[in-house]
């Protein structure tokens, strides 16, 4: 089973997307296991607070170390040999063949979702690996985690269900789009289905498939 621990300051985001279709269903298959820790029970002080100003100057807050230095020491305790990975812009670039690797490597994770400015870069002392997810900002890192999450136990067997699911789907090399796909009615608003597609004969399906497929840009 894969074990993964969230660290979020708003762990009700998670609550819809993790308990809810396929990671529902790998959850209920004892695939995964899915551990949120609510960053603001580290904060100090009466008022669990977690941010600061950034010395130098500058708008925005940042997490403070101590709370996160907490928290993800609080994650180890419960995994010692779980990776921490925290989302960030910085980060390298995630990719389907990145997902298919962490979902078959047999490591736990720990998800460190930053907030406001940014992070006290000394909690990368604690960091295994920096990920982000494109070339753009969000307001935190809980929909990048969410993303990285989904892609990585939508591969982990038996969750998707089909044997070759995930191996024709786009990117399973890396670098190519899925063909074009249809089902019922053969005929729908004088759109019709693909005769190939109708035809019975595998080898020349097979054909259009491969033909019709793109590579990613």
């Amino acid at each position: 089973m894969k074990k993964i621990q969230i660290i979020t300051l708003f762990p009700e985001m998670f609550e819809g997307v993790l308990n809810s279709s396929m990671m529902w269903k790998a959850q209920k298959e004892k695939v995964v296991d899915f551990r949120i820790i609510n960053l603001r029970e580290f904060g100090l002080g009466p008022r669990k607070q977690v941010d600061d100003t950034p010395y130098g100057g500058g708008d925005g807050m940042l997490l403070m170390p101590e709370p996160l230095f907490s928290a993800i020491k609080h994650a180890q305790e419960n995994d010692s040999k779980a990776k921490v990975v925290l989302l960030t812009p910085k980060g390298e670039r995630w990719v389907q063949p990145k997902a298919k690797s962490w979902a078959n490597n047999g490591d736990n994770y720990i998800f460190v979702c930053g907030r406001y400015e940014g992070y006290d870069e000394r909690i990368l002392t604690l960091v295994d690996k920096q990920i982000s997810i494109g070339d753009y900002v969000l307001t935190g890192g809980e929909l990048a985690a969410m993303t990285v999450i989904d892609s990585i136990v939508r591969l982990l067997p038996g969750v998707l269900g089909g044997e070759n699911s995930a191996e024709i789907e786009s990117f399973s090399d890396g670098k190519t789009l899925e063909y074009p796909q249809y089902t019922r009615p053969e005929v729908f608003e004088g759109l019709n289905v693909p005769k190939v597609l109708l035809s019975g004969n595998h080898a020349e399906i097979a054909k259009w498939r491969q033909k019709n497929s793109k590579k990613a840009k």
